[in-house]
């Protein structure tokens, strides 16, 4: 990033703050490079040339995805038929379908020996393509899109045979271990593909909050079995990761500290930082393009147009950038613009797993100043209501 940059960035977005020391070490956490593309359409040449361009900017794929088996995990909030004014779900809050079938053209391009496609589907255990279907989605266009193309509804075991098991390792926040399904640990590459939005207990929803959806329903959901998985799961994981205020199967490794705290704006941040410390994110895609502003799910939100796509190697780095281009500061505390809870980035970023300082990522292709879509000023007036009460996810 130029100095002239981040004078316009300072002009648009609040003051940064200088990166503290992580834990444990005296080197700062790794930062990497970050893309960044103008686009206004969901049109599927424009959304290809501007992924290639991305990746290019970036240093190339070939070597990450080339004879890899690559997971896409999609952002797919809720139920399909959620809907703000009968739009399809990927215009407003999911991931869209234009932008998954362009990054599988171009891993299959660069050689990956299969993409497989991933997400829980909201409170329902059948095909992921029946699901995607439901939200208007090609999925004959999106199985042409590489040569081995796949897809798997990972609420529950799925088309495994058993669950893996993926430790966070030291340093742990909320959650010792995850019990997963298979695709998130069969992969070589693992992608997150997030949309650009609000939530209520992380400020906004990017490629990192994008992972709280591989926690498998069957144990982490609200009517998940006691003691070992309930195969057929009919409601989400807010009492488990939200508001703690019950534990997940007693087949999982549980919370390190149950019942010590229930406020959703302190455990989704340390939540997520340990889902991606236990399945790491390889390259991180924010869909931009448009979306809504004031949460993650079509409620009290206005309909908005960002025209951004995002990219990075590393998550925190994209997130960080992402955040920014959406008005935020990525290092902001408790209480600053649009922070109700803790800051997700820094709680990472002092886990070594990524910077959150602007200072330090380099920004290539659209400078982030030229970008910025202000989330809070667009949002329409939120409730007046302690973190923990708002509507979970």
């Amino acid at each position: 990033m130029t100095r002239r940059e981040l004078l316009a960035m300072a002009a648009a977005t609040p003051l940064l703050r200088a990166a503290p020391q992580t834990q444990g070490s005296a080197k700062p956490a790794p930062a990497s490079p970050v893309s960044i593309a103008k686009i206004a359409t969901y049109d599927n040449k424009a959304v290809t040339a501007a992924l290639e361009t991305m990746f290019k900017q970036l240093g190339g794929i070939e070597k990450l995805v080339k004879n890899k088996t690559v997971a896409i995990k999609l952002n797919l909030t809720g139920a399909p038929t959620n809907r703000m004014n009968g739009i399809a779900p990927g215009i407003t809050h999911w991931t869209h379908p234009a932008v998954v079938g362009a990054a599988t053209y171009l891993f299959g391009k660069a050689g990956a020996k299969r993409v497989r496609i991933i997400e829980s589907g909201a409170n329902t255990n059948e095909l992921l393509e029946d699901f995607l279907t439901k939200g208007g989605w090609d999925i004959k266009a999106l199985q042409s899109a590489a040569k081995l193309v796949e897809f798997e509804n990972t609420v529950n075991l799925g088309l495994g045979k058993k669950y893996f098991r993926l430790p966070v390792g030291s340093g742990a926040y909320m959650f010792p271990a995850w019990d997963m399904n298979h695709s998130y640990a069969e992969t070589d590459v693992f992608v997150s593909i997030g949309k650009m939005k609000n939530h209520g207990g992380t400020a906004v929803t990017l490629a990192m909050k994008n992972l709280f959806g591989c926690l498998p329903a069957s144990i982490y959901g609200g009517d998940a079995g006691v003691d070992e998985p309930n195969e057929n799961p009919k409601t989400n994981r807010a009492a488990v990761g939200h508001t703690g205020v019950r534990a997940p199967s007693k087949c999982s490794p549980g919370e390190l500290n149950f019942g010590t705290n229930n406020q959703m704006g302190y455990r989704m941040p340390r939540v997520i930082v340990d889902l991606i410390a236990a399945r790491p994110i390889h390259l991180a895609i924010i869909d931009g393009i448009e979306s809504i502003a004031g949460a993650e799910l079509p409620r009290n939100t206005v309909q908005i147009k960002p025209n951004v796509l995002i990219a990075g190697f590393n998550p925190v780095c994209t997130d960080a950038v992402g955040t920014a281009v959406m008005g935020y500061d990525p290092r902001s505390v408790k209480g600053d613009k649009g922070f109700d809870g803790d800051n997700q980035f820094m709680l990472a970023e002092q886990r070594g797993l990524g910077s959150a300082d602007l200072k330090r990522i380099e920004v290539r292709g659209a400078p982030i100043a030229s970008v910025v879509c202000d989330f809070e000023k667009l949002r329409p007036a939120r409730p007046v209501a302690p973190t923990s009460q708002r509507p979970p996810a």
